[in-house]
């Protein structure tokens, strides 16, 4: 079958071994642009989320090149991922596009209901073609997370301006031909390698933020207008607190055991949030606190416009800011973001953190020496 996926950041990497290695074919939508947000908006509901809407633009224009099923996580609690695919599937059927929805649902809903949806996807080649997708596609996301962090570790010190995003693509076109995990692991190697060496070695260190909030508009670079790159040329080492890894291991692997990951996020909150509120929004003040705690300069927090997990998490956010003294930039976005406010608020932002932390260094020195 010729099967599609969404877009979401760079994962398409490993979703598309995984396909393949089942003997499907793969049909990938055209990078995310404005044409995908302009067929998504027309067709959506006004008030649903944009990683819907840009989901379904990527289902339309993936349908266009011949897709014949599209292959999408599902979801349940107040986040409405747990929604998308009944609506996505009223829509493209009210469009007169009849394709296969194939949707992954969390353990939690029900293992008979998983355990179907992947036989059919392995039924091609038999149960073991997943087993062997399956352990290509982990170490492709490993190594997609790999480069992606030693880029943002590198952006705030590169040589060369934009070069570090450049390198990354062609890094991670490499990664994708890798047919074998030995030869994937190999270029992994090379590729970090080569990313590492675009850094200067100055000796002042650059400002530390991390970035929090809900998992599409962090993966997505469309939709976060390149926040991390945006940060990063501005002498920001961005860490990312979202990792499809560990959403995979989370919620689909380990999903029947999520009481126990609930717990041990409630702990570290500190009072602040006492139970899960959807999405990643318990996450969300989680990291932050944490973050806080290690002496991160600031935070990032992204959502889309009416993201009911993240909107709990933000109020919660503005309180843990004030007790821990960390400051928090809060970024909404849709399909009415505009670029040239979005950049003036980071600038803000950092020569804000800046300020902070030339006055805390006058504050140690005069301590130290007492003057």
């Amino acid at each position: 079958m010729k099967l599609t996926v969404p877009h979401m950041g760079n994962c398409y990497i490993a979703f598309e071994a995984l396909l393949q290695e089942m003997g499907h074919e793969v049909i990938l939508p055209p990078t995310c642009s404005k044409k995908t947000l302009s067929l998504g908006t027309k067709y959506s509901p006004e008030t649903i989320c944009l990683p819907m809407k840009i989901n379904v633009g990527n289902y339309i224009e993936a349908i266009q090149l011949g897709a014949e099923g599209i292959v999408m996580i599902g979801g349940s609690g107040p986040c409405r991922l747990g929604y998308f695919a009944q609506v996505q599937k009223e829509i493209l059927k009210d469009l007169g596009l009849d394709v296969e929805l194939i949707v992954l649902e969390p353990a939690r809903e029900g293992l008979k209901n998983l355990k179907d949806q992947i036989l059919r996807l392995a039924q091609p080649k038999g149960i073991g073609s997943l087993w062997r997708g399956l352990r290509l596609a982990w170490e492709k996301q490993k190594a997609v997370e790999l480069l992606e962090n030693a880029a943002c570790y590198v952006r705030p010190r590169e040589k060369q301006l934009g070069i570090t995003s450049r390198v990354l693509q062609a890094s991670l076109a490499n990664i994708r031909q890798a047919n074998s995990i030995a030869s994937l692991r190999r270029i992994c190697r090379e590729e970090q390698a080569r990313i590492l060496d675009l850094a200067n070695h100055s000796p002042v260190q650059p400002l530390k933020v991390g970035l929090i909030g809900e998992i599409y508009t962090i993966l997505e670079s469309f939709t976060n207008l390149n926040l991390e790159e945006r940060l990063g040329h501005l002498g920001v080492q961005v860490t990312r607190e979202v990792s499809v890894l560990r959403w995979v291991r989370d919620h689909i692997f380990l999903s029947p055991f999520a009481s126990y990951r609930i717990k041990r996020l409630v702990k570290q909150t500190d009072g602040y949030l006492n139970s899960w509120v959807g999405g990643h929004g318990l996450e969300s003040v989680a990291s932050t606190i944490q973050l806080a705690k290690a002496d991160y300069n600031g935070i990032v927090h992204i959502m889309p416009f009416t993201c009911m997990p993240e909107i709990i998490a933000q109020s919660v956010l503005t309180k843990v800011s004030a007790d821990l003294q960390i400051p928090i930039l809060f970024l909404i976005v849709d399909e009415h973001t505009g670029e040239a406010g979005y950049q003036t608020r980071l600038e803000a932002f950092v020569d804000l953190l800046q300020r902070k932390q030339k006055e805390f260094q006058h504050e140690k020195a005069t301590s130290l020496f007492g003057c």
